[in-house]
């Protein structure tokens, strides 16, 4: 059987306010292609379908396009889909009856029993081969929220270890029910313990102060593969070859310009893995980010006067950010920036400003000497520190008017 494993897709997101439509298109369409290209049998996408948990019209239209497309041109593709934490568990579930016959099952949700203890056995998929016989089992379990799962009390931490415990009690499961030749699959949507998240977006970013980690050790090691979504960096887990993070498709951010995106195809034969490697994706529109550092507004505009003139109105120019350090304010720093590159093939998406470090004598120790100062020395104060300058007269002029303006309003 031949597997192909992807995740973290994002479908609607707006990249700084632009539309990638077009970007989402294109990957799914190389992906149905490498599928049929690869002759996957099982497809396994690991979270975070949507970008958001209320998805446009148009972006469930090309979700749903993409299945119906790849399932007719490979009849016998199975396909496995859980959600992630940008996903609505029951949005992307509601199909899920009618793309059952179709081998595509969706676990958005932990179903209940009568006593409303986790039915896992709706968390265990078999998978079946071209004569119809179950070769292996998939563990499908999909982000889990505070009350998804049953909380085990009186330890150091309950989120890690009752998670744990679902894999460990899932796993169970299967291994009772499968048989000679036959081998387990795990997938989730979760953030690893020990994974390298340097340049990934901060609203993915571990809360709780990182407690919700999950170890690589939650997977059992017989345990063939395990294919996880959440963190958009290609890698594996805990020095594990066999427990992955395939990574995003395209990237999210300008922090990701550097990532690999890819997918990760692999092979079981006999109940073991017998290939495993990565197909990069092509990425439709670069990311480009001038200068490599932060520098001064001259230097920058020096750098974008050289990049390449406009050829046609291509909306799929490189996204652009622009990197300045700034010793003090500048109102018209984004209108000299579009000056700059009005007739450059590239699109505007950041201006990333840096300030200069301030004096180390301007910060205010303790509160009490906040009764001391006047909202102007405040002000006067937090100015030095942010631009390691006197404030002007004419600021400081405006700022007082405001200010008496204001108590003005309050009296």
């Amino acid at each position: 059987m031949k597997i192909l494993h992807t995740a973290d897709w994002h479908i609607g997101q707006l990249f700084h306010e632009y539309d990638r439509s077009d970007e989402h298109q294109q990957f799914l369409y190389w992906l149905t292609e490498t599928l049929v290209l690869q002759e996957i049998d099982l497809l396994l996408v690991s979270g975070d379908v949507f970008d958001n948990a209320n998805p446009a019209a148009s972006s469930i239209k090309m979700f749903y396009t993409f299945l119906h497309e790849t399932s007719k041109r490979l009849p016998h593709i199975q396909m496995i889909i859980i959600a992630g934490n940008h996903d609505s568990a029951s949005r992307l579930e509601a199909p899920k009856p009618l793309l059952e016959s179709s081998n595509i099952h969706i676990i958005g949700m932990l179903e209940r029993t009568e006593n409303h203890a986790i039915n896992i056995e709706k968390l265990l998929i078999p998978i079946k081969n071209k004569t119809n016989d179950i070769i292996l089992w998939c563990i499908a379990i999909p982000y889990l929220r505070m009350g998804d799962y049953a909380t085990i009390e009186n330890v150091s931490n309950p989120y890690t270890a009752s998670v744990v415990q679902l894999y460990q009690d899932v796993f169970q499961l299967a291994n009772q029910k499968k048989q000679a030749g036959q081998c387990i699959l795990a997938m989730g949507h979760l953030h690893a313990a020990n994974v390298d998240i340097q340049g990934h977006s901060d609203k993915d970013r571990p809360i709780m102060g990182g407690v919700e980690c999950i170890p690589a050790n939650a997977f059992h090691e017989d345990i063939v593969y395990t294919a996880l979504g959440h963190i958009h960096k290609a890698q594996k887990v805990g020095g594990r070859e066999n427990v992955r993070y395939s990574g995003s498709p395209i990237p999210m951010s300008f922090s990701e310009h550097q990532y690999k995106h890819q997918v990760m195809m692999l092979e079981i034969k006999e109940d073991k893995l017998v290939n495993m490697k990565a197909i990069e994706i092509p990425i439709l529109v670069p990311l480009l980010r001038l200068p490599k550092q932060h520098e001064k507004l001259e230097n920058v505009l020096d750098e974008l006067a050289k990049l390449p003139t406009k050829e046609n109105e291509n909306k799929l120019a490189p996204y652009l950010e622009v990197r300045v350090l700034l010793d003090g304010p500048e109102p018209a720093l984004r209108h000299l920036i579009e000056k700059a590159i009005e007739n450059k093939q590239v699109r505007l998406a950041k201006i990333d400003v840096q300030k200069q470090q301030g004096k180390e004598n301007t910060t205010i120790e303790t509160f009490d000497k906040l009764d001391t100062l006047k909202p102007s020395d405040i002000f006067s104060k937090i100015y030095l520190k942010t631009y390691n300058e006197e404030i002007p007269n004419t600021l400081q002029k405006l700022f007082q008017d405001v200010l008496e303006e204001t108590l003005s309003k309050e009296n």
